[in-house]
């Protein structure tokens, strides 16, 4: 009797992994409650950031726009120049960095709870659970004839995938032109040709990510599934099957002696991917932990310790007697290493995010002049850059070298519109006899008469003949 129920049972499992599209079992637990809140929290963010409004120079603009025409990037009060591209850079690293050591120390919990892909192809197919039923119900309308009712069912389904998918693209697409705007201009589709692009590409993006190609994408397209393995030590937890407690699996487990897995099923039923958590660790394995939550269900019912399957890393599974401490563990030192210097690096750029800076560039095509009473004249250009929001007046002055006051000599001011840059031709002048032969420092201070708090400095030097 037990061949024949292996059997069906191994017939089963092959129909969830194999057979088409996966429809995983809905199931409840701490870990599918963990996924559900980081869904909410992430759509929150991405679907309410655009619609807040920051004042600024007496007027409302949207808080987090990305204005590309005009080269800005605004983050709330932040306003960004391509001047600030280091930023940009260190938040890739600090976000890259950052993944590397939670992998190395808990596995895919990206993958699992906050990847696109996964939190997408949640919505998707709660809607599409709404619409068709339960996992049975999908297979058995997935595999039925063409009947009105699968027609509606399916019609109604995609329509509403289709709908999310627009509302994402138009949310994706509301960081680049204010979304205030681009509704108004979406009735008659007079959205501008990127605008276009962009709406239509992203929103049939979504759509065959999230609705159609859903776990295919962590089975065969995800590239940080290949590359995961050489970030995990013996020591890195992740979704594991305790192989020694439940081996040998038994459907008959109270009358013979075997392991703490009944061979279920329940396992492959609710993965996304459709993997066996049974067969150890697999790239496709997102680390959701439903079948953590599945899993605990059956050995409560079964009067057996949960656990079966949990986060564990290879060492606790092999009984290593002692848990590796994180600071000696050379991947997890490193990573930390990294996002520390990189988190510092950050923080003290935006601390010396200024909204004046200017470059001081030499006339080397003159060097030094003497001029016809007998003074000597040095020649810069300076190219000054506003970094605000206010088109402002910036003033030139020069910093004293040993005893010798040197002065500018012609036009000193310069007007720079807002986020522009301004060049202004700046002549130094020196008495002759004021300084020895040969090449000296000298600091150029551009400042706004208006506002004090708004200059800079930077060194050049200053040639004798």
């Amino acid at each position: 009797m037990g061949q024949p129920v292996s059997k069906i049972r191994a017939a089963k499992l092959e129909l969830y992994r194999k057979q088409g599209k996966i429809h995983a079992k809905a199931v409840s637990g701490r870990f599918n409650r963990l996924r559900w809140l980081c869904v909410g929290l992430t759509q929150a963010i991405f679907y309410g950031a655009c619609w807040l409004n920051w004042p600024a120079n007496g007027q409302l603009r949207q808080a987090v726009h990305f204005d590309i025409a005009h080269e800005k990037l605004y983050l709330f009060g932040l306003v960004l120049w391509p001047q600030d591209a280091l930023l940009l850079a260190l938040v890739l690293l600090i976000a890259a960095t950052g993944l590397f050591l939670t992998t190395a120390l808990a596995g895919r919990l990206f993958c699992g709870f906050v990847c696109p892909q996964t939190v997408y192809t949640s919505m998707f197919t709660w809607i599409e659970a709404r619409v068709e039923g339960d996992h049975l119900a999908r297979l058995q309308l997935d595999r039925g004839p063409l009947t009105l009712n699968k027609i509606v069912r399916k019609t109604l389904k995609h329509a509403l995938w289709a709908a999310l998918a627009a509302w994402t693209a138009i949310t994706f697409v509301g960081y680049f032109t204010p979304i205030r705007e681009l509704l108004p201009t979406l009735a008659g589709w007079q959205v501008g040709p990127w605008e276009g692009f962009w709406l239509i590409f992203y929103a049939a993006f979504t759509y065959v990510q999230a609705g159609l190609a859903r776990e295919a994408v962590c089975q065969h397209m995800c590239p940080y599934s290949r590359f995961q393995g050489v970030m995990f030590d013996p020591a890195t937890r992740s979704v594991a099957y305790d192989n020694g407690r439940g081996e040998p699996r038994s459907s008959q487990r109270r009358s013979s002696p075997a392991g703490d897995c009944i061979d279920c099923g329940i396992c492959v039923q609710v993965c996304p991917t459709g993997i066996d958590i049974r067969d150890g660790l697999q790239y496709a394995c997102i680390n959701c932990g439903l079948c953590i939550d599945a899993c605990d269900q059956v050995m409560t019912r079964i009067g057996a310790p949960t656990g079966l399957i949990r986060f564990a890393s290879e060492n606790e599974l092999a009984a290593v007697p002692r848990r590796q401490a994180w600071f000696r563990r050379p991947r997890v030192v490193a990573y930390a290493a990294l996002l520390l210097v990189f988190a510092l690096l950050g923080g003290w750029t935006v601390s010396r995010h200024a909204e004046l800076r200017f470059d001081v560039l030499r006339d080397r095509g003159v060097l030094a002049r003497e001029t016809a009473d007998g003074r000597i004249e040095n020649a810069y250009t300076l190219q000054v850059m506003n970094l605000s929001e206010e088109a402002q007046e910036f003033a030139v002055a020069v910093a004293v070298v040993g005893d010798a006051a040197l002065q500018i000599v012609g036009a000193n001011t310069v007007s720079a519109a807002p986020g522009s840059i301004a060049p202004l031709q700046v002549t130094v002048s020196a008495p002759a006899d004021a300084l020895p032969t040969g090449t000296h420092a000298l600091r150029l201070r551009v400042f706004s008469p208006r506002n004090p708090a708004l200059q800079a400095e930077e060194a050049s030097t200053f040639r004798m003949p």
